[in-house]
């Protein structure tokens, strides 16, 4: 026999006085097993379900692997946890390869799981995904749609079983936290019935008018201790978790221990990670509140304290700087006017005298030179323009000639004023006529002629148009004007 292994050979015979053999430690027949074990077995190949997840804070996931007739605890170290192909997940089927050990402490064995791989979803967790992808695409695990809960509730209903421990955990968390009503909805939370009582109880719950004789609750927790996943099925049954959704009711799922997850907590409102969780994450700590209201008064106390010393401080500070008497107040401002006053008369003096000077340079040099040497330069610009007028006579009587016959020529176009032997035409309202076709039978005009006008009527036929720039002139048996 070595230090490190333990070989049993046949049933053990009583020891005799003289067996001087030492015996074992249960430390030293613990790890002489647990080297047997990883010696004999090594790296092993192991396909079952995933139960019991545990995440360690220090990163270490404990599980628990299954198939119909037994079961091993199973062990994933920090470090391996992140190369995993998949994370396990309570109910699904892997395949995990590692090292079986025992853990002596314990006198169990185990395996380091190292690698892990999916084998195939069970049947139950193939249901539940199906159905999450299903909801999630109807939009019932929006954010958006989510209720917030009320900070501080007067009547807060629980669904739960009326037995056990979660109901009374509930209520003492809520009772040493918050003083309000709590409402309790009775249903079982195992079973096949389940499912159906706890929705009927949110549509009960939701149905209570504001104001009634049975109070309306503010927010309403579903609450149920840990189990196993066949055990927490009936809260992810599709009809309760679209009555979660649909409720006006703020829902707080709380149902199972922190790493349990059941449909209704996408659908709900708020997730609790545990029933007592729920019931400190809907109520204020009413100590937390009057501690607070205590603390924002003293503070408020304190703040007016030092602002009214502040401001006493302030004004003796002034008060220091002013004199004793309201006369010496004044002095200073006083002796300050009668200085002014006296430069005040000075300045008007100098003001005058510069004024003075100025209009005596002004005046030196006004003089009847000035208007001399002004009607000098006006004279003889006069003269040379005389000089230039002289030389124009015979190009103006020339310019006088021409626009002598244009104004002849002006008078004799003007239609204005008919020569002799000639009149211009008008209509009765004074307009020119100036075609033939406007005059026709009937029609009054007037003539109007160098010496005079007079009325007349267009007589005889239809004026005919002319058929070329050369026509014949009109004869009296043509028409007359009268």
């Amino acid at each position: 026999m070595t230090d490190d292994s333990y070989v049993f050979e046949g049933p053990a015979e009583a020891p005799t006085p003289r067996d001087n053999n030492p015996p074992l430690s249960i430390s030293e027949l613990s790890f002489a097993l647990k080297r047997t074990l990883e010696d004999r077995f090594g790296h092993v190949r192991l396909r079952g379900e995933v139960s019991k997840v545990n995440r360690h804070a220090s990163g270490h996931v404990y599980l628990t692997l299954k198939d119909d007739k037994s079961s091993l605890d199973g062990v994933i170290w920090k470090g391996s946890v992140r190369s995993l192909g998949i994370q396990p997940e309570t109910g699904l089927e892997v395949i995990v390869t590692g090292k079986i050990t025992s853990y002596p402490a314990r006198s169990s064995y185990q395996i380091v799981i190292e690698t892990m791989e999916a084998a195939g979803a069970g049947a139950l967790l193939a249901r539940l995904e199906a159905l999450k992808v299903k909801l999630r695409d109807e939009g019932l695990f929006d954010a958006a749609r989510k209720k917030p809960l009320p900070p501080h509730p007067d009547v807060i209903g629980v669904i739960t079983s009326p037995t056990g421990a979660v109901i009374r955990d509930v209520l003492h968390r809520i009772a040493e936290r918050w003083p309000c009503r709590v409402i309790i909805w009775p249903v079982i939370v195992q079973g096949d019935a389940a499912a159906g009582q706890v929705a009927a109880a949110i549509r009960g719950f939701d149905a209570l008018p504001p104001g009634g004789p049975v109070p309306r609750p503010d927010l309403v927790i579903v609450a149920r201790g840990g189990g196993s996943v066949e055990d927490l099925w009936p809260f992810n049954d599709e009809a309760l978790a679209r009555t979660v959704a649909e409720a006006r009711i703020p829902i707080v799922s709380a149902v199972g221990h922190e790493t349990d997850t059941t449909l209704i907590d996408f659908v709900s409102d708020r997730r609790a990670p545990t029933p007592t969780g729920a019931a400190e994450m809907v109520t204020p700590v009413l100590a937390d509140l009057v501690g607070w209201v205590a603390d924002l008064s003293a503070r408020s106390v304190r703040a007016a304290g030092r602002l009214v010393e502040d401001r006493r401080t302030r004004l003796r500070a002034a008060a220091r700087g002013l004199p004793a008497r309201g006369d010496d107040l004044l002095a200073l401002p006083r002796q300050r006017l009668d200085q002014a006053s006296l430069r005040l008369a000075a300045g008007l003096e100098r003001n005058r005298a510069a004024h003075e000077r100025r209009s005596a340079a002004l005046g030196a040099r006004l003089g009847p030179h000035l208007l001399e040497r002004a009607i000098e330069r006006r004279r003889a610009r006069f003269d040379a323009v005389s000089v230039r007028l002289a030389s124009f006579p015979p190009t103006l009587d020339r310019r006088a000639e021409r626009l002598t016959a244009l104004s002849r020529a002006l008078a004799t176009l003007d239609p204005a004023r008919p020569k002799p032997g000639f009149a211009r035409v008008e209509d009765a309202d004074g307009a020119w006529l100036t075609s033939a076709s406007a005059l026709t039978p009937g029609r009054p005009v007037r003539l109007v002629m160098s010496d005079g006008a007079a009325r007349a009527t267009i007589d005889g036929d239809e004026p005919k148009r002319a058929k070329s720039s050369r026509t014949k002139p009109a004869t009296p048996e043509q028409g007359a004007l009268f």
